[in-house]
């Protein structure tokens, strides 16, 4: 069975808005990259879809632009190559080497995690929230800025009840932020 892994950043005060915290170094890239090989799979709620296409998807023309930093480079192509999975109830369509999930959510996530591959990696803030309530979610991933930011969207605000965690990794930045690693003390179902 694929594990299902939530990765974010989030400021010490739990923020999770994709501008709360540091921006974006090469160090930091370099370990975003690595985890985002890892995943042979992406989940994601249509907000999310949305934001990271628009950042991450290689243009029609196969340069990627002018802002982006020769370290970015990598993640992109990471992120443009994975296959994509998304839920959402306006969207119609979806494209980017991506398909809408449909149905049920615990039992269409289910059958991804039986599916064949290596790992299923999802971000976000609204979809995770559902997967944590739902006892999905195998591992969990917090990049964790120096910031204090005061506002903006929490992290798993709103959770029905307590997951207890074990910390199995944790990975030191020059910036000061930390990754930590944690999975369920309890198997996810």
């Amino acid at each position: 069975m694929r594990p299902l892994r939530y990765s974010i950043n989030t400021t010490l005060d739990g923020c999770c808005h994709h501008e709360a915290g540091l921006p974006p170094d090469e160090e930091s890239m370099g370990y975003w990259t690595a985890q985002m090989q890892r995943a042979d799979a992406l989940l994601f709620g249509r907000v999310t879809y949305q934001m990271m296409e628009q950042a991450w998807r290689r243009p029609a023309s196969g340069q990627w632009p002018d802002w982006m930093d020769e370290w970015e480079i990598p993640f992109a192509e990471a992120i443009d190559q994975t296959r994509k999975y998304v839920v959402s109830s306006t969207l119609n369509t979806v494209d980017w080497n991506a398909e809408l999930v449909v149905g049920d959510l615990e039992q269409a996530v289910r059958r991804l995690k039986q599916g064949s591959g290596t790992e299923i990696s999802v971000g976000g803030v609204t979809l995770p929230l559902a997967l944590a309530d739902l006892g999905l979610i195998d591992e969990y991933e917090f990049v964790v800025q120096p910031v204090l930011a005061g506002h903006g969207p929490t992290l798993l605000a709103g959770l029905r009840h307590r997951i207890e965690l074990e910390l199995v990794d944790r990975t030191e930045f020059r910036s000061g932020a930390v990754a930590l690693k944690y999975r369920p003390a309890q198997p996810a179902r």
